[in-house]
């Protein structure tokens, strides 16, 4: 069985590319370059995993279509906020519409490709901030890509009721090369801010599977 994974570069594409070779599947892996501002390292992030996994990679390049969205992840947005990810500020972040935008994109290719699965890394962690991550909002998303496809495309999203820390203690089983992964919203190269609402996020996972974070952080204090 074939899968299509939206591959971004962070802990949550990477652990459910592991998942689903652990599961038998072939995957194949589609990042987007959109202008955000970690979207250099994100992309070079997956070119790694894909690497590693030894999958067909490809990258989309959304930065046209894309440049009037206000978002403060975006290149042409306001400061990167800090604190937990459930804090009000996070909501800054916001990209509008980029699951739907992205998803769709990815319907028609694995069409295209006759592959029957699109996988979204979407999680419980980000329902609160983001729209487009809520379980309604894909469950209306599966049914709209069944319907564009005449039933060719289903849209999957394994970890739509996991915390973080779930998606941390699969992968750590799983040997996810978690070293390879970008989750930090700063466009610093190599290094995570250990202070957005990512990466904060990202060390609390860990430190509840009683695990240490493999990658470089300016500040790990959370």
């Amino acid at each position: 069985m074939k899968v299509l994974i939206a591959l971004s570069g962070g802990l949550d594409s990477a652990t459910m590319l592991a998942h689903y070779i652990h599961e038998g599947y072939i995957a194949e892996g589609v990042s987007f370059y959109y202008g955000s501002k970690h979207n250099d390292s994100e992309i070079a992030a997956a070119k790694e995993i894909a690497a590693h996994y030894s999958i067909n990679h490809s990258v989309i390049d959304m930065s046209g279509v894309m440049k009037d969205f206000k978002s403060d992840l975006l290149l042409s947005g306001g400061v990167i906020p800090k604190g937990h990810y459930n804090d009000a500020s996070m909501s800054r972040t916001v990209v509008p519409a980029r699951n739907l935008i992205f998803a769709s994109i990815l319907t028609g290719l694995a069409q295209s490709k006759e592959i029957p699965f699109v996988a979204l890394g979407v999680h419980q962690g980000d329902h609160h901030i983001y729209p487009d991550c809520r379980p309604e909002f894909i469950e209306s998303l599966k049914y709209t890509a069944l319907l564009a496809s005449d039933g060719k495309v289903r849209i999957i999203a394994p970890f739509l009721t996991h915390s973080k820390a779930d998606i941390v203690k699969l992968g750590l089983s799983l040997q996810t090369p978690y070293h390879f992964t970008r989750t930090c919203y700063e466009g610093l190269d190599n290094i995570a801010c250990g202070k957005c609402g990512s990466c904060v996020e990202r060390l609390e996972a860990f430190r509840l599977n009683e695990s240490i974070d493999p990658i470089l952080y300016i500040n790990d204090e959370f």
